[in-house]
Formats: structure tokens, C-alpha cells, sequence
């Protein structure tokens, strides 16, 4: 099914969520290569931007062949956020996003990602600010709430299409909540039946069956994968085969995850260097081989593992 963002038209309406420490470029081109509609970035701090903090240089690095991709922005100043969001537009990105969902104190305690739910007035300010200083489709990620004594995104949804964004995400569940209990998708629903602009609906999708309920529960116009893609690029495949055709594909085979794993290598090295695209790799081989025989021991060992030849030994002699 496809999706229509502002001016641009995804293939599917399947969305790999912006995930720190997750979605970076070489993530993402594994996720493309199996069928994922849009892929967003890890989030960028409009700050850093404005004092060319030049880690954040690579966070915004976007290859031709990924694309379309919705680079994400966080902050809390209306003024920066239009003038960043200026500044940048000419960078190979398809979609603007605005992070008001993340739940991390470091960017609560400043104002910015989800702290922002509790502010809709300010909330208004920096989106309109943002989708009058750029031409591409502005959207918003956004929680079900702060609390779950103030939820209130329904509010927030329809103040951000007001604003001027093309779209919204919605995580169903509130910052208190952080990644904890159940994600409630009614809220989502209501959303939907608040607002004209696309909603993307986010929180506890994790197989094909899932995003079928969720479409079906919320009316939603376009599923966020976020966790359940970590370790596992195939379920864009998965999920885009059941909802259009009613077939699964099997779970990728023990030989699929040793290819992926060192696929996903040689683009950590081509893109980060070997030093830092092997320790990267240890989070990743954790959520490859989770569940699978030995995934304790190669857990273990994956933390000494330097080299490319190192991590090919490794996964050849369990898997």
C-alpha cells in the first residue's frame, strides 16, 4: 500500500523508525534492501548543527540509493529549529521529522524530544516555524503523552496539522512509559479520527500479524517498526508479504543471519572505518543471534571481537 507524504509518494507505507545508536547508514540500507517504504535517520540536535559538531556531520550522511529518507531533527527553539531546518534542506533528505517522542532524560531535563508533549503552545511555534522556512513535507513523532495523567495527543496531533505538518507518528505509549508495558493503540485510533494528515502508527509491531492488527485496529495510514527491526532488517519483507499477498516468508535460516551479519560489517567498515564499525557490530551480532543456539556464548565473545576476520571466525564456528 502506498503512502503519500506532502510531495512525496513512499513504495510502501512501511517505516523504519529513527532509532539512536540503531538507524545509521548502514542499518538502513539493509532495511531498504528488504523493502522498507521510508527509512528515517538516528535523531540530529539542532544545535549541534547550528556549532558544526562534526559527529553529528556523519549522523546526516544520506547515499542516493536509500532514499526516500526522513532525516530527524531535535530541539526546543523555534527560531534555531526554522533556521537549522533552512540551513539544511538542501541536504539529500526527502522528509523533515521533528522528534517529540523521545524519552531519554538528557533530552527531557533540556526541554527537547518528549518534554515537548507538555508544552502544546510551544509545540505550535516550532512547527509552524519549521514548515514556513522549508518546502519539503515536515512531520512529527510524537508519544500518547507525558503521563498517563496527561495524555494528549489528539491535542498535539491536530496542532501540528494545523501548523502546517504533512504528517504524524504516534507511539502509543506515554514518556513515563519509556519501551515498558503495553503500547495503546487507541490512541492512535483517535488520532486518526482528529486529523486529515497521514498517521503513522508506532509501538509493539513486531510481526507481519501485528501490523495487519494495527492498520485494522487504528485506520492508521502508515506502520512504524522500531525495535523489532533491531537484529532483524527481514521483517520489512515479512510484514510487506502478508499484508499483500496473506503469505509469510519463513524466518530468515542460521546461514541468512551469518550473510546479513557480515554483510552488515563490511558496510560498518566501508562507512565508519574497522576500529569503530567492529565495536558497533557487538550490539548488532546480540540482536542477531538473540534466541538462536549458542546466542549467550557469542554474546560473550562478540565483546572481544576487533577485526572483520575476528567476527567471520566467530559466526562461522557457531553458525
Amino acid at each position: 500500500m502506498k503512502l503519500t507524504i506532502g510531495n512525496v509518494t513512499l513504495e510502501n507505507n512501511l517505516i523504519l523508525a529513527p532509532m539512536a545508536g540503531v538507524t545509521d547508514l548502514p542499518f538502513r540500507l539493509l532495511c531498504k534492501g528488504q523493502g522498507a517504504g521510508l527509512l528515517c535517520t538516528e535523531m540530529v540536535s539542532a544545535k549541534a548543527i547550528y556549532f558544526k559538531n562534526k559527529n553529528t556531520r556523519s549522523l546526516m550522511q544520506i547515499l542516493p540509493e536509500e532514499r526516500p529518507v526522513s532525516l530527524q531533527l531535535f530541539g526546543s527553539e523555534p527560531d534555531l529549529m526554522g533556521l537549522i531546518a533552512r540551513q539544511i534542506e538542501e541536504e539529500p533528505f526527502d522528509i523533515l521529522d521533528i522528534n517529540m517522542g523521545c524519552p531519554v532524560p538528557k533530552v527531557v531535563n533540556n526541554g527537547e524530544g518528549s518534554a515537548l508533549m507538555k508544552n502544546p503552545k510551544l509545540v505550535g511555534e516550532i512547527v509552524r516555524k519549521v514548515s514556513s522556512s522549508i518546502k519539503k513535507p515536515l512531520t512529527v513523532k510524537i508519544r500518547k503523552g507525558f503521563t498517563g495523567e496527561s495524555v494528549n495527543a489528539v491535542e498535539i496531533a491536530k496542532i501540528i496539522e494545523d501548523a502546517g505538518a504533512s504528517a504524524v507518528a504516534v507511539h502509543g505509549r506515554t514518556r513515563e512509559q519509556y519501551y515498558s508495558g503495553k503500547a495503546d493503540w487507541d490512541i492512535i485510533r483517535r488520532v486518526k479520527e482528529a486529523v486529515s494528515i497521514p498517521v503513522i502508527g508506532n509501538g509493539d509491531v513486531d510481526s507481519p500479524e501485528s501490523a495487519r492488527r494495527l492498520l485494522e485496529e487504528t485506520g492508521c495510514d502508515g506502520i512504524m517498526v522500531g525495535r523489532a527491526a533491531r537484529g532483524n532488517p527481514w521483517i520489512f519483507d515479512r510484514i510487506s508479504s502478508y499484508l499483500e499477498n496473506g503469505t509469510m516468508p519463513p524466518e530468515p535460516s542460521i546461514p541468512e543471519v551469518r550473510d546479513m551479519i557480515l554483510r552488515h560489517a563490511q558496510l560498518q567498515i566501508e562507512y565508519k572505518g574497522e576500529y569503530t564499525g567492529m565495536r558497533e557490530m557487538r550490539k548488532h551480532v546480540a540482536w542477531y543471534t538473540a534466541g538462536m543456539p549458542h546466542s549467550a556464548a557469542v554474546r560473550r565473545q562478540v565483546n572481544e571481537v576487533e577485526t572483520y576476520e575476528q567476527l567471520e571466525r566467530l559466526v562461522e564456528t557457531f553458525y
